[in-house]
């Protein structure tokens, strides 16, 4: 990897590509601590030392956004809008024939939903920015802080919309920096703000987990957790590599004088098919009833129940909803992404066939069995890695915050390999060896 970015370096317009990302890259950290109008910059800053490590329900969010969101910086959104506007699109593909016929358009049609991708983003930044400033200013944002109500000291109308508008428009930018690094950088640039976000919450956990141990001064604790990150690391690496290889073989057609076809190639299903998308679904839908509960006035049995097994990520019946939702999620996903009756269609238009098994129906059949099959210990492993905080949590007495989450291992190891195998692509197609030698 490090040979693939020192050549890298070494080709003039992939250099220009690396700085540019690098350059927007720094633009969007710099913005992660800039303040927005309105906010009391210290008490900010009183309440996140008074509640470091314990993050509560925004931690999810915190983290997506680099840290910027506990900040109430202008990209305290972070990507978060366009990722969830994004799976809301997809999702609505395979219910929406609009849609859909807009997938199968090509180029075209996926330009216009990335159009509404962007809209969606705006509308939801707008939706998140007023529901954060409405818990900021209620002091729920950093419960137990004593200057919690102070946070925003001008409650008037007029502010508040400011704030509002700041956000968004931050949400926005972050968007527009991201689609730069696509078009003129290296890799998919959401996922490249993405991996940013998350890896720069590192350092500081870290250190926090190192001041916090008690065992030789905390670097035993601290050399664990290194540990524990590399063979996790380690672990992703090699499922996420893992794909089972379904051989199909193209018949050989001749079209005047010509011969089409005969060759030989393969369906590769990945082990995790879904990806990270369960688990931030299955965090995503534990983090409602807990935030109804919040906000809900009084003490009543429904809402003691919740704070008692919901809230806590220690608790059996959080670990077991979390676990069972991500299965679910799981195969609720592959199942709307990964189409077999429409792979089997095509196979048959252009003449392929998997050896043994008859074309149209019976393949479509057996797609979807070997589907379901390694969905199941992709799900698996989903939910194992997703409970290493809660592990974290229970053996060593970490926080809820762990740095070598199940989710942030999950975004950085994809997000690295992908973009690795894209600067390597690269320099294959500007370093050939000629005819002649």
């Amino acid at each position: 990897m490090l040979t693939a970015f020192a050549r890298a370096f070494k080709t003039p317009d992939l250099r220009k590509k690396l700085l540019f990302t690098l350059g927007i890259i720094v633009i969007y950290r710099i913005g992660t601590h800039v303040p927005i109008p309105g906010v009391s910059y210290s008490n900010v800053q009183t309440c996140v030392d008074a509640n470091k490590g314990t993050q509560g329900l925004f931690g999810l969010v915190n983290m997506f956004s680099g840290g910027a969101l506990l900040q109430i910086t202008i990209f305290a959104l972070g990507i978060m809008p366009y990722i969830t506007a994004s799976i809301i699109l997809q999702l609505l593909t395979v219910v929406i024939p609009r849609l859909e016929a807009l997938k199968k358009e090509g180029q075209a049609g996926t330009s216009k939903i990335t159009q509404y991708t962007r809209y969606l983003t705006v509308a939801l930044a707008i939706l998140q920015g007023t529901g954060l400033v409405a818990t900021a200013r209620s002091g729920a944002l950093f419960q137990g802080c004593p200057v919690a109500n102070q946070i925003v000291p001008d409650q008037s109308i007029f502010v508040t919309i400011t704030m509002v508008i700041t956000m968004t428009a931050g949400t926005a930018i972050v968007m527009w920096l991201g689609e730069l690094i696509t078009d003129r950088g290296i890799g998919n640039g959401m996922s490249i703000l993405m991996f940013i976000s998350i890896a720069a919450t590192f350092p500081s956990a870290l250190w926090t987990i190192k001041t916090t141990g008690n065992l030789a001064g905390g670097w035993i604790e601290f050399g664990a957790v290194i540990l524990v990150g590399l063979v996790m690391v380690g672990l992703v690496v090699f499922v996420e590599q893992a794909q089972r290889r379904i051989p199909v073989q193209y018949a050989k057609r001749m079209i005047g004088r010509r011969s089409y076809g005969g060759t030989s190639t393969y369906i590769p299903l990945k082990v995790n098919q879904a990806g990270v998308i369960p688990v931030i679904f299955a965090s995503s839908l534990l983090y409602i009833p807990a935030l109804v509960a919040q906000f809900a006035g009084g003490n009543s049995g429904w809402k003691t129940w919740i704070n008692d097994h919901l809230t806590k990520g220690n608790h059996p019946y959080y670990i077991v909803s979390y676990f069972l939702l991500i299965v679910f999620f799981a195969f609720f996903y592959v199942a709307i992404s990964f189409n077999p009756e429409e792979v089997a269609d095509n196979m048959k238009k252009y003449g392929g066939f998997i050896p043994g098994i008859r074309a149209g129906r019976p393949t479509a059949e057996y797609l979807s069995y070997v589907l379901n099959r390694i969905t199941w210990p992709g799900s698996l492993y989903l939910g194992l890695i997703a409970l290493v905080p809660t592990m974290a949590l229970v053996g060593f007495g970490a926080s809820q915050n762990f740095p070598f989450g199940g989710t942030s291992i999950l975004i950085i190891v994809g997000v690295g390999l992908e973009t690795v195998k894209q600067i390597e692509s690269q320099l294959q197609q500007r370093n050939y060896e000629g005819f002649l030698r």
